[in-house]
């Protein structure tokens, strides 16, 4: 062996065991508690964990959170992500969901979404739906002008030609998602799934259109108020729309409270 390499060998093995801090590791708890947010938030990504331990006095690299979460599925390709990153404020995704009632005719709840602030913008319900019907809810989601410059949806046959005319009379230009695709309009093919889970499988039995409206009607301004006043948002810096306070650890133990029926949940302190 070489009389240098032998000198560095001995050095860097005397620094090794000397005891020498280096990087902290990161504590039993925050991996647990990343795992937990991450297990029980489904669709949040490592940023939005990162944001919302920041709110609770916890600072952490998104490094660390992609480390210890649990793994989710694959995102969309770049290029569609793309697309919608850069147009988010400018579009509305639309789709349908149907639902049975007690006689066992369907309903049809047509939803609309803002992109940008996942905001449920309007929601309309009918028996029979058709071409017709659904411009018209197009006219009553956007009054005064209030109209978005893209709306999302998928190549279902109601959207005819009466749809499509008056949709471009408004000015509203249409992305199409490629057949047999849902996964191109991902934020409502989420709303329909948490309108599901959260609402209407908890209310089983649908005697009619007008009690589904009752059922529906609150649930959304629920949702709304979810997402205005808890949700945290990387364009926000990681700060919910109504903006959140921070809580540092010296003001207790981390505690979660479940939102929208158990999909999300908003994480806070709680003094011993």
């Amino acid at each position: 062996m070489p009389i240098c390499y032998a000198i560095y060998s001995a050095k860097w093995r005397r620094l090794s065991r000397s005891g020498e801090p280096g990087r902290p590791p990161v504590p039993n708890e925050l991996k647990e508690l990343i795992r937990t947010m991450s297990s029980m938030n489904s669709t949040w990504g490592s940023p939005r964990i990162v944001g919302e331990l920041a709110k609770l006095g916890i600072s952490v690299t998104k490094s660390t959170v992609e480390k210890y979460r649990v793994r989710g599925r694959k995102p969309p390709s770049p290029t569609w992500r793309a697309f919608l990153k850069n147009h988010a404020k400018d579009v509305v995704s639309i789709d349908f969901l149907a639902r049975p009632t007690v006689r066992f005719k369907i309903l049809y709840v047509f939803l609309f979404l803002s992109v940008e602030r996942r905001r449920i913008i309007h929601f309309g319900l009918t028996e029979h739906p058709s071409a017709a019907w659904a411009a018209q809810q197009v006219v009553e989601a956007f009054p005064w002008e209030t109209a978005p410059r893209y709306l999302l949806r998928h190549r279902d046959a109601i959207y005819g030609e009466w749809f499509r005319g008056r949709v471009n009379n408004i000015g509203i230009e249409e992305v199409l998602t490629a057949p047999r695709s849902p996964w191109q309009n991902p934020y409502s093919e989420r709303l329909n799934g948490s309108v599901r889970r959260e609402c209407l499988d908890h209310n089983m039995i649908v005697l009619h259109e007008a009690h589904l409206t009752r059922i529906l009607a609150p649930y959304v301004e629920y949702y709304i108020e979810y997402y205005n006043r808890y949700r945290t948002h990387l364009p926000l810096e990681m700060d919910s729309p109504a903006t959140r306070p921070v809580r540092t650890p010296d003001q207790g133990e981390v505690i979660s409270v479940p939102q929208v029926g158990g999909l999300h949940h908003r994480y806070g302190r709680r003094a011993a």
